[in-house]
Order: structure tokens, then sequence, then C-alpha cells
């Protein structure tokens, strides 16, 4: 069986997020394909993936074996080339258990969200050897700075992070120090920061905060570190420069917002 999950940022989805798991089963001549919107708790070995509502399933007769195994084959490569993460076969992609009855009180932190700058030409460009050792060193860097600062590792998006910080400076210091680290690596990324509060949901981030921090990556280029005017009202006597980058409209988020670039 092959397993396969599509998680991060996207421009045209308002919750700041699009997750699917896929996966593919032959039977013999029959091939079983089974999909739907996935929700990733954890990050790192303590990753567990979840059906977010039941997964829609579709079995395909194809009369003859051979026939099964292309059509396996030819599924796996979409998936490959529409950025899909290949699981591993023992990762379970389990029903999701049951919310719990009482939310933890509203947490206030600086949300941080990273993800490597044309990631997919990269990618095609080294192999799937090259990318993955290259994606290993990448996600050591980062880490590496997220301790450093304090920050804590929610969840991993693909090519990127969301985190969460005490202190906004520590915050916009971090995102820089990664900046700099996967500069050695030859790649680019972007950032995005917002504080406000959210809540914890077992091991969930929920709550606008967590769109506008997205929305806000979203509007950087390669190399820039974005915040918005929350950050830069929270740190105006740290001595950190931004440049203002006017007032946006941000996908799905109420009113217009200024954001400001860190002056680097």
């Amino acid at each position: 069986m092959a397993k396969f999950l599509r998680i991060g940022v996207h421009p045209l989805n308002v919750s700041g997020y699009t997750s699917k798991a896929w996966s593919v089963h032959r039977v013999s001549s029959t091939v079983v394909l089974k999909w739907g919107a996935a929700e990733v708790r954890g990050a790192g070995q303590g990753r567990r993936i979840y059906w977010a509502s039941p997964p829609r399933q579709k079995t395909i007769s194809c009369d003859t074996v051979p026939r099964a195994r292309e059509y396996v084959k030819k599924a796996i490569a979409r998936r490959v080339g529409h950025q899909y993460e290949r699981l591993l076969e023992s990762m379970p992609i389990q029903q999701r258990p049951p919310r719990r009855s009482s939310e933890l009180n509203p947490v206030l932190a600086t949300i941080l969200f990273i993800d490597i700058v044309r990631s997919t030409e990269k990618a095609a460009r080294l192999g799937d050897q090259h990318w993955s050792e290259v994606m290993n060193h990448y996600y050591a860097a980062v880490r590496r700075e997220l301790h450093a600062a304090r920050g804590k590792e929610v969840t991993t998006t693909g090519d990127g992070m969301l985190a969460t910080f005490k202190a906004p400076t520590k915050a916009i210091q971090c995102a820089a120090a990664i900046r700099a680290a996967v500069r050695t690596l030859g790649l680019e990324i972007r950032a995005g920061l917002h504080t406000g509060e959210y809540k914890l949901i077992g091991d969930e981030v929920v709550g606008i905060t967590i769109h506008i921090g997205a929305r806000v990556a979203a509007k950087a280029n390669a190399n820039e570190v974005l915040v918005s005017s929350t950050v830069r009202d929270l740190v105006s006597e740290s001595g950190i420069m931004f440049k203002d980058r006017g007032l946006h409209k941000l996908k799905g988020v109420p009113n217009r917002w200024r954001l400001y670039l860190l002056d680097s």
C-alpha cells in the first residue's frame, strides 16, 4: 500500500491549511483508492495522522494484474507531481479520536510560519535522494535555531514549520537566524509572524491568530520576514527595525492589515 500526505499553507484556503491524505492498495487485478481531508497532530517522530472525516473510497477493476500495476504506478506518479509527501507504509492514518469536552484557556503567543521558496522546483532539480538529504539538514538547522530562541515546534508542513514563542522579539530573531542558516544549504525561506491568542486542543492549535500568521507568511517574498502591525507595536522599543509594506487584504481575515518587513 502506498500512502501520501499533503499539508501546508495554501493561498486558496481561508483556513490557512490544506491537508489531504491519499492511499492506493492493489489486490490482484483490483485497485482500491482512499482519500480525504486529514489532520496532523504533533511533529517529528511523534506525528500522528487522522482522517478529519470519513474518507472517500473507490474500487477499480483493471481485469488483469499488469493493468492494475500500471494503474497504481501512474496514480503514484500523479501524487508525487502534486507535491504530496510519501509516507512510510507503517505510518497509520487513523480515525480521529473524539475531542475533549473541555478546552484549555486561550494562550497568548507569537506565531511563526516558515516555508521554503520554490521547493518543488529545487526538489525536481536535485532528485529525491539528494533533496531528502537537504531536507534533513534544513530541519536540523531550523530546530537548532528554534531551540536557541526557546520556541516551541507545533507542526511541520512538508517543507515548512509552525512554531510558537512567548516573546515576539525571540520569534523575530529566530526567523532571521533560520533565514541565515538555511542559506548555507542553498535555500531561501519566507516567514510570517503574528501575535494573538489561540487554543490548544490535543496537539492542535486553533484560532484566528493561526490563520492570520499563515496569511502574513503567504505575503512574504523569498528571504523576507514579514510581521503584522501587532508584532511591530509589541517590539517598538526593542531596537528592531522594519520597513512599512503597506496595507494588505489577508484572504479570509476581516479588515485590511498593515504589514512590516524586517529590515536586514
